[in-house]
């Protein structure tokens, strides 16, 4: 199982990518392998302003369906328009093609709180 360390984590299992105060977001490797074949991300939420766990979006796979939970407070700025014609990005490249969106952070003080990767680690019990 892949978890790089140099990302931060939620409990709900996405990624978070630093940079600044724009932080970008995925779901984790650990994530895809659970959900299985993804086949649809939905994202209606761009140009919204969000709190910290409220839902940003969907991911629908064969056997599920599964809520985005916002890891940081902040403005949805961009979403990966490739996954609206692969979503198999996300299983193929979590950590890269993968991306699902990119947020405003209007707290960077909640950064604080996301998980390491060692943290998440133990969480998933890799």
């Amino acid at each position: 199982m892949n978890i790089p360390a140099e990302l931060k984590y939620t409990k709900d299992h996405e990624w978070v990518k630093i940079e600044g105060d724009t932080v970008t977001v995925g779901i984790t490797d650990f994530a895809q392998s659970e959900l299985g074949d993804i086949v649809y991300v939905e994202v209606e939420t761009v140009d919204e302003t969000l709190e910290i766990e409220e839902v940003f979006g969907t991911v629908e796979a064969v056997k599920t369906v599964s809520d985005l939970f916002i890891p940081v407070s902040g403005e949805i700025i961009e979403f990966n328009e490739v996954l609206e014609d692969e979503p198999e990005k996300v299983n193929s490249d979590p950590y890269g093609e993968g991306w699902m969106v990119k947020i405003k952070c209007s707290d960077v003080s909640e950064l604080e709180n996301l998980l390491s990767a060692d943290d998440y680690k133990a969480l998933v019990g890799a």
